[in-house]
């Protein structure tokens, strides 16, 4: 990057400007700069690389917000890495160096070995990094983890609440969205969502992940679509809409984030029909494949499936450029989805609103059933 607009980076925007549909004058104006922040994922360091929504072995080659993750810890262990969420040779660089210090093979894959030593006294180390994880059953972990503390036994627990499907960030701070995340957790365990975590919430915790074997009042999986639709028309920043945000625990205004997942998690919670909450596509995507939470991958949709876009191609969800909404009506390649931060089709503020879609297309699509 040399901060100099020339004809490589005016042919970029055109291309860019060309693919959502925006007039490819390589002029980056009011539409162009919002489609450029409104990438419907953005890499996170929030992921804890340990937990199920990271591969076992993170190398060179791949992105995403575990990358991100990686790189922030790297560079709290005394590197000095662009967070860019891009595993390339400098993060390879610096990885072996990490390994090598540590005693570790230099091979440049993070695996559990190499994660392990990451997260190692983290919050004695320099760093803006959480305290070191502490079971939550040891001696040191208090009878009941209450809200306003901070420690490993905190990490811990928000580690496990992003496994059960939560989206925390894991930095041992019990603020008011791991509140709710433990509250949620709780609630769809069956036991008293009072926030405090005390034996059966560690045991629960600890325990498989297990879907409700029925779903409460809601009606489950047969509902996801008239729930969804009943959303239509809500505009983006509204309370209404940004009431979304309480399936995974975040009390943002719709109009600073992309919350396109957010708005299947609230559908999904609603309905009963899942117990996964994932503010990211890639995490829908990912828990499909894998066969959990109710969830499996379908080339057959039907009404009421989930429908997950790969605007870049190659359907590895890892570009930063995702979308996912609720299929409404499927005729042969055609269909029409229900989607959250979504354009208006007149042209107005964004919101929940039914498009037009196609799998004849450039981008990949992946379509989730619900059972």
């Amino acid at each position: 990057m040399d901060g100099d607009f020339g004809a490589g980076t005016a042919s970029a925007v055109r291309s860019f400007q060309s693919s959502r549909g925006l007039t490819a004058d390589g002029q980056v104006g009011t539409n162009t700069k919002r489609a450029l922040y409104d990438t419907d994922e953005s890499p996170s360091t929030g992921l804890d690389l340990r937990s199920s929504s990271c591969p076992e072995n993170i190398v060179e080659g791949q992105s995403g917000g575990c990358v991100a993750t990686l790189q922030s810890l790297l560079n709290g262990k005394g590197h000095s890495l662009d967070v860019d969420a891009s595993f390339g040779p400098q993060t390879l660089a610096a990885v072996k160096a990490f390994q090598s210090a540590s005693g570790l093979t230099a091979d440049g894959a993070v695996g559990p070995n190499t994660k392990a030593a990451l997260y190692a006294n983290i919050g004695g180390g320099g760093g803006n990094g959480a305290p070191a994880p502490v079971d939550l059953n040891s001696a040191s972990c208090p009878n009941e983890i209450v809200q306003g503390q901070r420690s490993g036994c905190v990490t811990e627990l928000q580690s496990l609440l992003n496994h059960h499907g939560a989206d925390l960030a894991v930095d041992g701070d019990f603020g008011a969205l791991t509140d709710s995340a433990v509250r949620d957790f709780q609630a769809e365990k069956g036991l008293s969502a009072d926030g405090r975590v005390g034996s059966n919430t560690k045991a629960a915790l600890y325990g498989t992940v297990t879907p409700p074997s029925s779903p409460p009042p809601g009606g489950g999986y047969a509902k996801i679509l008239d729930v969804a639709e009943a959303e239509a028309g809500t505009v983006e920043g509204s309370a209404r809409a940004n009431s979304y945000g309480s399936a995974v625990g975040l009390s943002l205004s719709t109009s600073n984030y992309a919350w396109c997942a957010t708005f299947v998690s609230w559908v999904a919670k609603q309905t009963g029909a899942s117990s996964y909450r994932n503010s990211y596509v890639s995490g829908w995507v990912k828990q499909a494949r894998a066969g959990n939470y109710h969830l499996s991958v379908t080339t057959s949709p039907q009404p009421g499936d989930i429908v997950a876009y790969d605007w870049d191609g190659g359907s590895d969800f890892t570009g930063g450029n995702e979308h996912i909404g609720i299929v409404r009506t499927v005729s042969g390649s055609s269909f029409t989805a229900v989607e959250g931060n979504t354009t208006n089709p007149n042209g107005t503020n964004d919101g929940v609103y039914i498009k037009s879609r196609t799998t004849a297309s450039t981008y990949d699509v992946v379509f989730i059933r619900v059972r």
